[in-house]
C-alpha cells in the first residue's frame, strides 16, 4: 500500500476551505520578517557550532584537539573507591548534562541515540559538511562512557549506574557540597560526588540499549568496537524485560531533574534499534506487539497524559519509534504479522505531522510562530528542546515520502486535503529559523551565532574565569549571581528558550531560560543536519539502516493498477 493512500483525521476547527487557505497564508506570509531567513548553508555553518557544544561538555581526561579553550580535565575520580568486583570503580568520561556537572545516563544515552539516527540517515551531509569523524567521535566519548556503567562483557546484569553526581539540596537546606548547591568550575570539584546505582531501572536500561544499537549502526565498519555495542545492548535490553521498573521512581534525586513516566515506549523504540542494529526478527515482533502499544500511547489517560502525545523528548520516545518502524513499512513492507501494527504506527505518524502543520490547532503557537510542544500538565518551560525534536522528524519524515514515492507530488493527507513534503519541511525551517534570530526579539538563542545571542549562560563553567584562583563551592557564588557577561562564550549551546509570549530574559540564575542541554543541543544538530545541503542531491540514506536486516521473503507482489490513484 502507498503512504498517499492513507488518510487520518484530525480533530480541527476550520472547515475544509480554511485549512487550505490557512496552509497556503502560512507558508506564504513570512516574506516580510527580519533578519534575513538562514539558508542551507547557514544550517551547516550552525551545524559546526551546535556540535562544539558537546566538546564543552566533556567530563575525564580531554584530548588535545578538544578546541574549547576554557576546559581542561575534570572529575578524575568518578566512580573510585568502589566496592571490590563492582563495574564502577572507574566512571571517568562521559558528558556533563547541563550546566551543572551532573552526569545523568537517561537524558545523555537519548541525546546520543537521536546523534546516531541523524548520523545514519545523514552520512553523506556530515561528510560533506566535514563533520563526520567530529560527530562520531562525540557519539564515540557518549557510548565508551555508557559501557563503563555496567558490566559490558556479561549477559546477564542486575545492577547499572545511572548518574554520578547530586543535585538535591533539600530545596536549599542540605548545604553538603554537591553539583548544584555549589558553583564550580568542573576542573575545580574537589568534593565526593556520589555514584547512584539501579536495579530495576528498565526505562534507562531500555534507553541506553537504544543508544548502543544505534551507535553500533554508525561504527559498522568499526567491527570489533561494534559488536561490542551490540552485545551491550542487548545485555541492558534483556535486564531492562527482567527487572521491571521505573529508574526515578521514590524520592531519586533524578526524579527532581528527569522524572521518567513510564518505560513502555523505551521498550518499543529499544526493540526498534536493536532490530536495527542485529536483524533478530524477534525484536520486530515486541515493537510490533500491540499489547505494548497500547501501553506505551501516552494519550491512555487523556487528562494526565494527552499532552505528550506526539512530542519526542527525553520522557516520550514513542513518537520516534513510531517514525522508524514507519520507515520499515514503506521501505521494506515486512507484512504478515507486523502489518496491523505497522499500519497503525504508520497512520498515527502522518496525524502526528498533520499535527505540527499551522493549517492545525492542535498545538498552540505563540505570536512569533513558535510552536507550543511543551504545554503537558507540568506546564514545562524550555521549549526549545521540544521544537528541535519535531523539525528532526518532520524533515526526516519528508525525505522518506519523498525516497518512498519518487513519481508523484509526495506528501501526506490530512483529513480530506492532501499536503506536499514541502509544508512539513517549511513547519521545520520556520522553527528553527525562529530559534536561529528570526523571532520577536531578534535574538538567536544558539550562542555563538548571530549578532544577538544570550551572554548570561547558565553554566558554570563557562561562567568562572579560569585563573590560578580556585575558587570553593559557595565562593563560585559570585560568579552565578553577577550580573556581567560570562567570561567564555559557550560555542553552540541552544538555551532553554523564550517564554509562550515570545520573551527572553537573559539571566544566568533563571535556568528555564539560559540554561543548555545535551538533549537539547542533540535534535539541534540532528535538525540542522536534516536541513542542511542539497535536498536534491542528498537525501536520506535508505540503505544503512537496514544493513543487518536479512531479505525479506517472499517478495510482496506488486500493488494492483487501482492502487494508484490518490
Amino acid at each position: 500500500m502507498h503512504h498517499h493512500q492513507l488518510t487520518c483525521i484530525i480533530v480541527c476547527r476550520n472547515t475544509a476551505g480554511m485549512m487550505l487557505l490557512v496552509a497556503t497564508f502560512l507558508t506564504t506570509s513570512t516574506v516580510h520578517a527580519s533578519p534575513p531567513t538562514p539558508s542551507a548553508n547557514s544550517y551547516t555553518l550552525v551545524l559546526h557550532k551546535a556540535l562544539m557544544f558537546f566538546n564543552a561538555q566533556r567530563s575525564g581526561k580531554l584530548s588535545d584537539h578538544n578546541h574549547v579553550s576554557w576546559r581542561g580535565d575534570s572529575c578524575l575520580t568518578d566512580g573510585k573507591p568502589s566496592a571490590a568486583g563492582s563495574p564502577t570503580s572507574d566512571l571517568v568520561g562521559g558528558y556533563y548534562d547541563a550546566g551543572n556537572a551532573i552526569k545523568f545516563n537517561f537524558p545523555a544515552s537519548f541525546a546520543m541515540t537521536m546523534l546516531s539516527w541523524s548520523v545514519i540517515e545523514y552520512n553523506a551531509k556530515y561528510e560533506a559538511a566535514e563533520e563526520l569523524t567530529h560527530i562520531k567521535d562525540v557519539i564515540k566519548w557518549g557510548t565508551d562512557y555508557f559501557l563503563k556503567t555496567f558490566n559490558n562483557s556479561a549477559d546477564t546484569i542486575d545492577m547499572i549506574v545511572s548518574q554520578v553526581g547530586l543535585g538535591n539540596t533539600d530545596g536549599g537546606k542540605d548545604t553538603t557540597p554537591n553539583d548544584i548547591y555549589c558553583w564550580m568550575r568542573p576542573e575545580d570539584i574537589d568534593y565526593t560526588r556520589p555514584v547512584t546505582e539501579c536495579h530495576a531501572c528498565s526505562d534507562l536500561a531500555a534507553e541506553m540499549a537504544a543508544s548502543l544499537a544505534a551507535a553500533s549502526i554508525v561504527f559498522k565498519d568499526n567491527r570489533a568496537y561494534s559488536k561490542k555495542l551490540v552485545h551491550g545492548a542487548k545485555t541492558l535490553f534483556k535486564f531492562s524485560r527482567d527487572s521491571r521498573g521505573r529508574y526515578s521512581s521514590g524520592s531519586s534525586d533524578a526524579a527532581l531533574f528527569y522524572n521518567s513516566t513510564s518505560y513502555w515506549d523505551e521498550y518499543v523504540w529499544a526493540s526498534t534499534w536493536l532490530y536495527y542494529a542485529t536483524g533478530n526478527s524477534s525484536y520486530l515482533q515486541l515493537a510490533t506487539t500491540p499489547a505494548l502499544a497500547k501501553h506505551a500511547t501516552f494519550s491512555q489517560a487523556p487528562n494526565q497524559y494527552w499532552p505528550n502525545h506526539g512530542v519526542l523528548s527525553w520522557d516520550n520516545k514513542l513518537v520516534g519509534a513510531q517514525v522508524l518502524l514507519t520507515r520499515l513499512r514503506l521501505f521494506l513492507n515486512p507484512g504478515y504479522p507486523y502489518e496491523t501494527t505497522l499500519r497503525r504506527f504508520h497512520n498515527e505518524t502522518n496525524t502526528i505531522m498533520c499535527s505540527y502543520l499551522p493549517a492545525f490547532t492542535i498545538f498552540n503557537r505563540t505570536r512569533g510562530g513558535l510552536i507550543q510542544l511543551n504545554r503537558g500538565h507540568l506546564r514545562r518551560p524550555r521549549p526549545l528542546e521540544y521544537v528541535v525534536n519535531a523539525a528532526f522528524l518532520a524533515t526526516v519524515y519528508s525525505d522518506y515520502l519523498e525516497a518512498a514515492d519518487s513519481t508523484k507530488p509526495a506528501g501526506l493527507h490530512c483529513g480530506p486535503n492532501f499536503f506536499s513534503v514541502d509544508v512539513l519541511r517549511d513547519f521545520a525551517k520556520t522553527q528553527i529559523d525562529y530559534i536561529l534570530g528570526k523571532n520577536p526579539q531578534k535574538m538567536s538563542y544558539v550562542v555563538g551565532f548571530g549578532n544577538h545571542f544570550p551572554k548570561h549562560v547558565h553554566h558554570s563553567g563557562a561562567s568562572i574565569p579560569k585563573k590560578k584562583i580556585k575558587y570553593t563551592c559557595k565562593e563560585g557564588w559570585k560568579w552565578r549571581d553577577s550580573l556581567k557577561p560570562n567570561p567564555y562564550t559557550i560555542v553552540g549551546a541552544m538555551v532553554a528558550g523564550p517564554d509562550k509570549h515570545d520573551g527572553f530574559h537573559d539571566v544566568r540564575a533563571n535556568y528555564n531560560y539560559t540554561e543548555p542541554t545535551l538533549v537539547g543541543n542533540a535534535g539541534l544538530v540532528a535538525a540542522l543536519v536534516a536541513l542542511s545541503g542539497d535536498r536534491t542531491t542528498d537525501g536520506i540514506d535508505k540503505n544503512t539502516m537496514f544493513s543487518a536486516i536479512p531479505p525479506m521473503f517472499p517478495t510482496p507482489p506488486p500493488p494492483p493498477p487501482s492502487a494508484s490513484k490518490p
